[in-house]
């Protein structure tokens, strides 16, 4: 039997020549790297996916609140023209309030859309401006990084004060603090008292860092809302872990106040947490979906075409293997000189897929539709499921050429000739 270091030797000795079979046939090879690349990018994308996803349903379930509700006006899962959005009003704050099972809190809020903001020479578009009641930062679970919260007398007299987002900031004041600085809504001057806490989430009203809130009063007296509705309620509940018993008394609740019949649809929404990451789950599972068939195929194909190539090469490698096998190569160190070439070009594969998976990764982080974030993990599946390829599809090939007959093999290169 030999000895560890024998065994080492013929290892390496393996590898050299598998290297140098696999730099000789340079097409080959590249389309072996190729088709395992698109499935190994898939496939990165699907694992960080899931991380990424899972990271942002945690994050979410904190920055909504596990014990809140948030209720808009109109059915958003109807869009016919025309149809009202603006079905909640105060008798229904005030009849929330004293007839709500469960409920320790309900305010309301409104916005206003593309307001021009500026501050000194420098000016941006706030996507949304937000008019909120006293304590918003307990009230919508989104702390404040600087400064102070709206109290109650802020709101019963519209003062001219306003909280900003991180990025709202970073824009009007770059590194100076925006406390105690005057800005602009539409020539309107506010004070800024408070700074809201980066979140770095973008939903479907853009990046969430880009708001400002005012007391709710002041937006409706400044920019000449509707006093009676108003866009959105909150709405929070003890014993959140009844929250689908809650959001039914509410939701009956709500109909009988706007005295819908049985076969009315609701004029309102309700959105909580469990809503918003079943939403999530569902797009990570048709990404999931979409890229798993992807990448099993990509990689079943780059598997299929290493192992044809490999045949191939084998037929036309015969004098390398007769030689080899003539000078005294057993038939496990050809094995493994087979193998290792797969494994090599997988691996390749592998590196470029991770390459790949991760621009696409990055485009969907921009994009908002999910969280990626690379890791350890990603790194160990990738080069993993190469090797297993490698191994699967190229362990014929190799044995087809270790039980190659030596003679035979030198005898059929030979021709006419041997003869």
């Amino acid at each position: 039997m030999p000895s560890v270091a024998v065994v080492w030797r013929h290892v390496v000795r393996a590898a050299g020549f598998a290297t140098e079979a696999v730099w000789a046939y340079k097409l080959r090879s590249a389309f072996v790297v190729t088709a395992i690349g698109l499935g190994i990018a898939a496939l990165t994308v699907i694992v960080t996916a899931i991380d990424g996803a899972e990271r942002r349903t945690m994050e979410i379930m904190d920055m909504f609140g596990p014990d809140a509700a948030f209720i808009l006006g109109g059915d958003i899962q109807s869009n016919a023209l025309g149809k009202r959005t603006n079905t909640l009003s105060w008798s229904d704050v005030h009849a929330l309030r004293q007839s709500l099972p469960g409920a320790y809190l309900v305010v309301p809020m409104r916005g206003q859309g593309n307001v021009t903001a500026r501050a000194g020479n420098r000016n941006m578009v706030i996507p949304v401006v937000v008019g909120a009641t006293e304590g918003y930062s307990d009230v919508w679970n989104w702390p404040l990084s600087e400064g102070r919260d709206f109290t109650e007398e802020d709101v019963a007299r519209g003062a001219k004060i306003a909280l900003v987002g991180d990025a709202v900031a970073e824009e009007l004041f770059g590194d100076r603090s925006p406390v105690g600085q005057v800005i602009y809504l539409k020539d309107i001057p506010v004070l800024v008292v408070g700074k809201l806490a980066y979140r770095g989430f973008t939903g479907g009203g853009g990046n969430i860092d880009e708001r400002v809130v005012l007391p709710l009063t002041t937006l409706t007296q400044r920019f000449n809302l509707d006093r009676q509705y108003f866009r959105a309620l909150r709405v929070k509940f003890h014993e959140p872990e009844y929250m689908p018993t809650h959001v039914e008394n509410l939701r009956s609740l709500l109909r009988h106040l706007h005295r819908l019949g049985p076969d009315d649809a609701d004029d309102f929404s309700i959105l909580t947490a469990d809503e918003i990451i079943g939403f999530i789950s569902m797009l990570k599972g048709g990404l999931v979906a979409f890229l798993g068939v992807t990448a099993a195929v990509a990689m079943v194909v780059g598997g299929f075409v290493l192992a044809n190539l490999f045949y191939i090469g084998v037929t036309e490698r015969t004098t390398e293997i007769g030689l080899r096998k003539a000078l005294g190569a057993t038939g496990w160190m050809l094995t493994m000189q087979f193998l290792m070439e797969a494994i090599i070009l997988t691996t390749a594969g592998a590196l470029l897929g991770m390459g790949l998976g991760m621009g696409l990764g990055q485009a969907l982080t921009r994009l908002g539709i999910l969280d990626i974030q690379f890791s350890g993990k990603v790194f160990c599946i990738a080069l993993g499921s190469s090797a297993l390829i490698g191994v699967i599809f190229g362990i014929r090939p190799a044995r087809m050429a270790a039980r190659m007959d030596p003679v035979s093999a030198l005898r059929r290169d030979a021709g006419p000739a041997a003869s």
